[in-house]
């Protein structure tokens, strides 16, 4: 009984498979019998259990209309003539950069020929969607228009937006990101008049030297491209977008591009039916609409000599259409290829139809093609009733498309439609999700404690200034060294190294690698002869190899501490990594193919440790076309002349969302633009970014206490008027000090001009204190200032209780800055640095910034008349602060704006940033909220006025927000309840500080109001 089952099984399963395949070779019928016999008696079901599924999969009617729809069909139908019904089967291709010759063959094959449809390459949107236009209104029947937009527009158009590439997306590990690349891209074809996108490729790369597919696929693994391509796919459809599986029966393991000739897919019936058809199955199944089928000589389907896929009936109706029930539209791949053969191309379109194709993608002489397949019905090669069947399910997809009822492409906004902020935020969103770790040893991957680490990037094959590195900055200080060109010899790794400094960490990152292992995938011997040297020298050493997973190989058995593969090399990509990097953003993505022990699947994950990423306002619900109002205050302000140039930013919910430098550094040189490099005089703002900080770290360690009296501190107030003034008096502005310019400076200048003999313009061994650019004094002139500063009188009025009111003078922070300095033993720009800046990855927030780095591009302020007779420009412009050397409570600091968003964030994320704690978790909001009923303010912190007539605070800002302003047009600005960051640099005092447009336009005021209304 048993051997009646194994034969039954066996004949049934064999008859299948010879239906499904349509085998007629006897020799080949006998072995396969053999073979099927000897694999179902291993496998065959112990009694009881569920057999094998059969063979055919259930057909899946994707174009099954309702009664009323097929109305439009078959009306269309009714009209068509023999020719205009041959005409439905070509797609033909077009190009909107070429000339008018080209555009008026076209219009003649839509109007003369009744071509079904389009197919777009190369040229741009808007000149893409007049020609659409112009075609439909030739047409008789609404032409279905296509791309081969596998990473959308992009691949084809201008001025479009590209999206990762399917390996890229393979990486992934959350195929919902996936459907929403799907539908985006679907909705801009919709907006550019297309309805059939070729894609996604649905090919298993299992062939890593593959020359036609690689990184065009989703990977090796099977599933892992199933579920992909039908995200991609329902993407695509949910936006009515017909989406095709390619190339049928599968591309993958083939080392022939079929472009130039025919590949041979070298697969056994199992491989085939295991591994190559499992994603179209899949799709099938979750109703693909269109199927691709493949420039392919797949012998175990049919041994037809040198015959492609694409032609042979075994492939496209007995196995496509009969065995995996597809019911869609089938389209040939292009027909000029020369994978598809060297018949004429009459023949190979009839020869295409008759296989089971519907359209016949980029056919070749029209004219000579719709003659033959006519004679052909005439001569019954091909049947009537096959012809109107095509037909009809072509008219049947058209109507699913919505071409039963079209309208012109609106050229109106067009652009911006094709480039939204959502779909930039997608593209991100994707790079962020695909980047691999596959190497991270002792886990120094994301950085943690900047103190201690000095970063060198070294950029191979890159461009100067490239997104990565100026990303890179934005962390920490990092020393830039830019190889254009692959380093070939030994004398090239001298150069670099030479340059590394004192860096103990290298980023070594690859560029313009290769996807094949000619040429080593682009990388040179002494590319990685610098990863030993850079070991030998003891420096960590983290590669990303900035190009597809093939191009890992070379990396396999290298020294690296940390190895990132990142897919791609566009500018989005070059500024996610930085960020995974420093851990502002996790590690999530996994190797969708092998490469050495790295198998598929693999991937280090890493977490975030709180530091500020990089995104778009969508990100964090804010909207860019109203960022964008920002754009227009500040050019305004230019032109007025408020300010030479100004940096703004703003962060919300932990990321950078607008970050730009505007206008120049003066008035009369138009190319010394702004960057984001360019250091500003912070005036004020030292006040809350050094002194202030420096006070709430030492009163969490004990060494100040707020309600202790200054003299306590300073014994030199003791026997004066200021013996009962506290700490906190001091952080409220109501010690008592006075406002304005101190006796001190006055007393440093007489009337005819500076001392003679105290002061010199060159430095020397008695004034070796800078005070000005090219003013010199003796260093105990320190000395002299705060000598002066203890014995100003206290004129700030009392209240009833003969408290001081409050009145904003730079003097309290002057004593808070003695305060930190006796309590620490140390000067204050020394313990910030050590104890707050560095940790923070801060490079460019300093006191006397050309003192410290020549190459600094600092803003100038004033000319200064009345004191130092000299254009400032990285001198403090402050006269007090000048006197000091330019370190003081109150001023002193430059610095740029993406260095200050660190400090500022920080005390938003109450004391937490960079996986460290800087403070305790009640300390920051202790300090920045109203802390007295005599003032609107904090302690240290300025606060929203109440009367809400502030020229540089928004009304919208809460309660709960603090900030502070800066003499030389400055403002930051932090709101927790709307998680905001706002911070805004300028040197409005250049060339004199009598300009105050900044404050009677209230430009600041502007733009904050902008950044809320954003929201």
């Amino acid at each position: 009984m048993r051997n009646k089952v194994v034969f039954l099984v066996s004949a049934l399963l064999f008859s299948g498979l010879v239906t499904a395949f349509g085998w007629s070779s006897g020799v080949l019928r006998t072995n396969l019998l053999t073979k099927l016999t000897t694999s179902i008696k291993a496998k065959l079901p112990e009694k009881g259990k569920k057999k094998a599924n059969p063979i055919r999969m259930r057909p899946v009617e994707v174009l099954a209309l309702a009664p009323k729809e097929l109305g439009w069909v078959d009306s269309v139908f009714s009209t068509l003539t023999q020719e205009q019904k041959i005409g439905q089967f070509f797609m033909v291709a077009t190009f909107s950069n070429q000339d008018e010759a080209h555009y008026q063959y076209i219009e003649t094959l839509v109007r003369h020929y009744h071509i079904g449809g389009l197919i777009f390459f190369q040229g741009g949107p808007y000149r893409q969607a007049v020609l659409t236009n112009r075609y439909q209104s030739a047409a008789k029947v609404p032409l279905l228009v296509g791309i081969d937009g596998e990473w959308g527009l992009g691949m084809r158009l201008d001025s479009t937006m590209a999206f990762p590439k399917q390996m890229s997306l393979g990486a992934i590990r959350d195929e919902a990101i996936v459907y929403r690349m799907g539908s985006e891209i679907g909705r801009q074809c919709r907006r550019l008049g297309i309805h059939i996108n070729f894609a996604p490729v649905s090919d298993i790369n299992s062939n890593p030297s593959n020359p036609v597919i690689g990184n065009r696929s989703f990977g090796e693994s099977k599933e892992n491209v199933a579920i992909k391509a039908s995200a991609y796919m329902k993407g695509l459809q949910h936006t009515r977008i017909i989406a095709t599986a390619k190339h049928f029966p599968g591309h993958g393991d083939v080392n022939v591009d079929s472009h130039v000739s025919l590949p041979i897919v070298h697969r056994s019936v199992e491989q085939l039916r295991d591994v190559d058809l499992f994603p179209f199955r899949k799709l099938i199944a979750d109703s693909l609409m269109g199927v691709v089928t493949g420039h392919l000589h797949v012998p175990v389907v049919d041994n037809t000599p040198r015959l492609a896929a694409t032609l042979s009936e075994k492939v496209v109706t007995e196995l496509l259409k009969k065995e995996l029930g597809f019911r869609g539209l089938v389209f040939t791949d292009a027909l000029n290829m020369g994978g598809v053969g060297r018949l004429p191309s009459e023949e190979i379109n009839l020869k295409a139809l008759v296989a089971g194709n519907d359209i016949l993608l980029y056919p070749e002489n029209v004219p000579d093609a719709v003659h033959r397949i006519a004679l052909a019905i005439q001569k019954g090669e091909i049947s009537q009733e096959l012809i109107d069947e095509k037909v009809k399910k072509i008219l049947r997809a058209k109507y699913w498309a919505g071409l039963n009822k079209t309208a012109p492409i609106a050229l109106e906004n067009l652009d911006r439609d094709l480039n939204s902020p959502e779909a930039k935020l997608l593209k991100q969103e994707l790079c962020e999700q695909a980047v691999t770790i596959v190497k991270n040893n002792n886990n120094l991957l994301p950085f943690g404690a900047l103190d201690t680490v000095r970063v060198a990037a070294i950029s191979i094959a890159a461009d100067y200034g490239n997104p990565f590195q100026k990303t890179l900055s934005g962390y920490a200080p990092v020393k830039h060294i830019t190889v254009g060109e692959k380093p070939t010899t030994e004398a090239d790794l001298d150069e670099i190294i030479r340059q590394l400094g004192d860096a103990n960490t290298v980023i070594l990152s690859f560029h313009r690698l290769s996807p094949t292992a000619k040429w080593n995938y682009g990388v040179t011997k002494p590319s990685l002869d610098l990863i030993t040297r850079l070991k030998q020298r003891g420096l960590r050493v983290v590669v990303c190899a900035f190009g597809p997973a093939y191009a890992l190989r070379p990396f396999i058995g290298t020294q690296a501490d940390a190895l990132i593969c990142t897919y791609e090399d566009g500018e989005e990509m070059q500024r996610v990594v930085p960020q995974v990097l420093f851990g502002a953003i996790p590690a999530k993505g996994a190797m969708p193919v092998t490469v050495g022990d790295w198998r598929i699947g693999y991937g280090l994950f890493t977490a975030p440790s709180g530091r500020l990423a990089y995104s778009l306002p969508e990100s964090v619900g804010m909207r860019s076309g109203q960022l964008q109002r920002i754009d227009d205050i500040v050019q305004k302000a230019l032109r007025d002349r408020a300010f030479p140039g100004c940096q703004v930013l703003v962060a919300r919910k932990g990321k950078v969302v607008f970050d730009k430098s505007y206008g120049t550094l003066t008035y009369n040189n138009a190319y010394d633009r702004v960057t984001g490099e360019t250091l500003y005089d912070l005036a004020s703002l030292t006040k809350v970014l050094g002194t202030l900080q420096a006070v709430m770290l030492l009163n969490e360690r004990g060494a100040i206490d707020l309600n202790q009296k200054v003299a306590h501190y300073l014994p030199e107030f003791q026997n004066s008027a200021k013996r009962n003034m506290t700490v906190s008096d001091l952080l409220l502005h109501q010690a008592g000090f006075p406002a304005g310019l101190p006796r001190a400076v006055e007393r440093a200048k007489v009337q005819s001009g500076l001392r003679s003999g105290f002061y010199s313009t060159v430095r020397d061994s008695l004034r070796s204190l800078q005070i000005g650019p090219t003013l010199f004094a003796p260093p105990s002139i320190r000395d002299s200032v705060w000598s002066w500063i203890v014995g100003t009188p206290l004129t700030a009025k009392v209240d009833e209780s003969g408290r001081f009111n409050y009145l904003y003078s730079d003097l309290s922070f002057v004593t808070l800055q003695k305060i930190v300095e006796r309590v620490t033993s140390q000067p204050i720009e020394v313990f910030l640095d050590e104890n707050l800046y560095k940790p923070l990855g801060i490079g460019t927030m300093v006191f006397n910034p050309l003192q410290k780095r020549s190459t600094f591009r600092v803003a100038p302020t004033e000319n200064d008349t009345w004191f130092r007779n000299s254009m400032l420009q990285g001198t403090v412009h402050d006269q007090l602060a000048a006197l000091q050397g330019g370190i003081s409570g109150h001023a002193g600091l430059f610095a740029t704006s993406q260095d200050i968003v660190k400090i500022l964030q920080m005390n938003l994320q109450k004391g937490q940033y960079g996986g460290r704690r800087f403070l305790l978790p009640g300390t920051a909001p202790l300090y920045s909220r109203n802390a007295t009923d005599r003032s609107h303010r904090g302690l240290g912190w300025d606060k929203p006025d109440p009367d809400g007539n502030s020229s540089y605070v928004s009304p919208h800002a809460s309660i709960r927000s603090f900030g502070h302003t800066g003499f030389s047009g400055n403002v930051v600005w932090v709101d927790p309840d709307y998680d905001l960051v706002f911070i805004f640099l300028s040197n409005r005092i250049h060339p004199s500080a009598a300009n105050t447009l900044i404050t009677t336009h209230k430009i600041r005021r502007q733009i904050h109001e902008a950044i809320y209304q954003s929201l």
